[in-house]
C-alpha cells in the first residue's frame, strides 16, 4: 500500500488483524510453563515456604496495604507474609508462561486481577486494622461501612472521593466565558482573556469524549485552560454531550463532522482566522488527527499547528486496554449496541479502574467499607467519576478499526467522512506528548505518532501518568520531563538520547506554540461575534448532565 513504510517506523510491533486467540492459519495457540522452569518455581517456593514457619515470619513493610504495626502481630503477620510468598509465585509461574504473547498477557493480567483481590487486607475476618476500628468504634466503623457500601451499590460504582465537595460550575470548571455555540453533540466554549494582548490565532482544545473537559480545568492553581489563557491565547474547547438513548445512533464520522470539524469552522469564523491552533487529548488527539486527516483530503488548510497529549494515532501498542479486544469481543459489541444503544460510562470507568486494582478499587473497598472512612476530597478523582456514555456505533467503529484493526495508521486504508485517511498528509506543525508512566495510552505508542505525521514535529515525555503527567502545572515545581531533537525510529532510541529537565512541560510546550501566534492584537472584553453570541456563561450545561444521574 502507498505509504505503508511511514507508518511502519514506529518501533513498537504491529498488531495482528485476526483474532488474538487464533493463529494466522487459524490454529489455537498453546501457552504453558516449560517443564524445568516449573520446578525451579516449586523448588524455591518450597524452600521459602519452610523459611516462613513460626511466628518470626513478618509482611514486606514496602507494601503499604502492611505497613501499620497491626500487621507485625500474630496471627495477622503470617497470614500477611504468606500471601505475600504467594502472590510473588502466582506472578512468576505466570511470567514464565511461553507461548502466544497475547495469550501470555492475558494471564498476567488475571493473575494480577486474582492476587490483588486475594489480600487478606481486603477481608475484615483477616484486617486486623478494620477489627480494631470496630472495636474503637464500638460498631460504628461497621455502621458507615454498610452505609457507604450501599450508597455505592445505588450509584453502581466505589467512590472515590467525598463527591460533597466539589461542584462543576462552582469550585471545578471556573475559567470564566461562556458557550458561544451548541448543536446536538459539542458545547463550544470561549474562555475570556485575562491578558491586555492576545494571540491573533485562536486554540482550540479538543477533550476526551469518554470523560468530562474539565480535566483541564480543574481548579484555578491546576487548570491548564487557565493557564494558557494567562499565556495570552484566546482558548476554545469543546464540551461533548453526555448522549443519552435518542441518540445512540450517532457514529464516528458524527463525532468528526458534527464534532471537530464543526468546532474549528466556528472557532475560524470567531477568530476571523484562516487557521487555528488546535490541541486534543487522549481519545479527543485520535478525534482530532482524524478530523485533521479529513480536512487536508478535502484541500482545506484550517489548521496552523497541531498538538497531542497521550494520544494514538498508531495502536500497535495498546498495553493493557487492548489486551481483550479480539474479535470476539467486538463482533459482541457490534450485535449488542453497533447499530444503536450506549456503551454505559460506568461500565467504561469500571474498566479503567481495574487496570490499577489496587489503587482505584481494592484500596477503598478496605477504607469505605471495612473501616467505614469517608475518602478524601480530590478533585482529579471526583472527575474520573464523572463518566459519560457513547454511542453506540462510534464506540464500535472505533474498537475496530483502531485496537482491532489499526487501520489509522495506513494510508489511504479506512475513510472518515468519505474521504480517505493519511495522517502524513495533514503537513502541520505537531507538539506530541507522551506521559512515561501512562497505563492507558503507553508512551511508546504516544510517541508513534511522530512517524505517522509529516511534520515537523517535537516529542516530549513527561514523568507520571495518563493525567497526573499532563495536569502538571508548573508553580508546582514538580516532576520532570524529557526533550529531544531527533526523532528516530525506535522510541528508547529517543530516550536514550534524550535530555531530563526538572519541572513540568507546560513552558515548553508554550514557548513552541509561541511560534504559531501569528503575532499579537489588543483582547477584546466580548465573546463570541455578530452570528455567535453567547448563550450561556462556562461551563455550558453539557457538562453538567451525569451519566449515572
Amino acid at each position: 500500500m502507498p505509504g505503508a513504510s511511514r507508518g511502519s517506523k514506529a518501533g513498537v510491533s504491529r498488531r495482528r488483524s485476526t483474532s488474538p486467540l487464533e493463529s494466522p492459519q487459524g490454529s489455537p495457540e498453546r501457552a504453558g510453563v516449560p517443564a524445568a522452569r516449573l520446578g525451579e518455581i516449586q523448588a524455591e517456593y518450597l524452600q521459602r515456604l519452610g523459611a516462613l514457619a513460626g511466628d518470626a515470619a513478618l509482611p514486606d513493610p514496602g507494601d503499604r496495604r502492611f505497613a501499620g504495626p497491626a500487621w507485625r502481630q500474630p496471627p495477622f503477620a503470617q497470614f500477611a507474609a504468606l500471601y505475600q510468598l504467594n502472590s510473588e509465585f502466582m506472578q512468576r509461574l505466570a511470567d514464565a508462561v511461553e507461548g502466544d504473547e497475547l495469550a501470555r498477557e492475558r494471564i498476567r493480567f488475571a493473575t494480577r486481577q486474582w492476587v490483588d483481590a486475594a489480600s487478606p487486607a481486603n477481608f475484615l475476618a483477616l484486617n486486623p486494622e478494620a477489627q480494631q476500628r470496630l472495636v474503637e468504634t464500638r460498631g460504628e466503623s461497621l455502621r458507615r461501612g454498610m452505609e457507604n457500601l450501599l450508597g455505592d451499590l445505588r450509584k453502581g460504582r466505589i467512590s472515590h472521593t467525598d463527591e460533597t465537595a466539589f461542584e462543576v460550575g462552582r469550585n471545578l470548571a471556573v475559567t470564566p466565558g461562556a458557550v458561544v455555540y451548541q448543536n446536538e453533540l459539542i458545547q463550544l466554549i470561549q474562555y475570556a482573556p485575562s491578558t491586555p494582548q492576545v494571540a491573533q490565532r485562536p486554540l482550540l482544545m479538543v477533550p476526551p469524549c469518554i470523560n468530562k473537559f474539565y480535566i483541564l480545568d480543574l481548579q484555578p492553581q491546576n487548570s491548564f485552560v487557565a493557564w494558557a489563557v494567562a499565556q495570552g491565547h484566546t482558548v476554545f474547547m469543546v464540551s461533548w454531550k453526555n448522549v443519552d438513548a435518542d441518540q445512540g445512533g450517532l457514529g464516528w464520522d458524527d463525532y468528526l463532522e458534527r464534532g471537530v470539524i464543526e468546532a474549528i469552522r466556528v472557532v475560524r469564523e470567531i477568530g476571523g482566522q484562516p487557521r487555528i491552533n488546535v490541541l486534543g487529548f487522549c481519545v479527543g488527539g485520535t478525534l482530532l488527527g482524524a478530523a485533521a486527516a479529513v480536512l487536508a483530503a478535502r484541500g482545506e488548510r484550517w489548521i496552523e499547528s497541531m498538538t497531542l497529549l497521550t494520544t494514538f494515532l498508531d495502536f500497535s501498542d495498546t498495553g493493557a486496554l487492548g489486551m481483550f479486544v479480539d474479535e470476539a469481543f467486538v463482533a459482541q459489541r457490534e450485535a449488542t449496541i453497533g447499530a444503536g444503544g450506549l456503551a454505559r460510562g460506568r461500565e467504561l470507568a469500571l474498566t479503567f479502574n481495574f487496570l490499577r486494582p489496587n489503587d482505584l478499587v481494592w484500596n477503598y473497598v478496605v477504607g469505605n467499607y471495612l473501616m467505614g472512612e469517608t475518602p478524601p476530597a480530590f478533585d482529579l478523582l471526583y472527575w474520573n467519576a464523572d463518566s459519560t456514555n457513547l454511542p453506540g456505533p462510534m464506540y464500535c467503529w472505533y474498537l475496530r478499526h483502531t485496537y482491532l484493526r489499526n487501520e489509522l495508521r495506513e494510508p489511504g486504508r479506512v475513510a472518515c467522512c468519505g474521504a480517505p485517511v493519511d495522517f502524513g498528509a495533514i503537513g502541520v506543525p505537531a507538539y506530541v506528548y507522551g506521559s512515561r508512566e501512562d497505563h492507558i495510552v503507553p508512551w511508546r505508542g504516544a510517541y508513534g505518532s511522530t512517524q505517522l505525521l509529516s511534520g515537523p514535529n517535537r516529542f516530549v515525555l513527561g514523568a507520571s501518568g495518563h493525567i497526573a503527567g499532563v495536569v502538571n502545572p508548573p508553580a508546582k515545581g514538580k516532576r520532570s520531563h524529557w526533550i529531544g531533537d531527533s526523532l528516530p525510529a525506535d522510541a528508547d532510541a529517543w530516550l536514550a538520547a534524550a535530555t531530563e529537565v526538572a519541572g513540568s512541560w507546560w513552558p515548553d510546550w508554550a514557548r513552541w506554540l509561541a511560534g504559531f501566534s501569528g503575532g499579537t492584537r489588543k483582547a477584546h472584553a466580548r465573546l463570541g461575534s455578530e452570528r455567535w453570541r453567547p448563550l450561556e456563561p462556562a461551563p455550558g450545561s453539557y457538562v453538567k448532565h451525569r451519566a449515572d444521574s
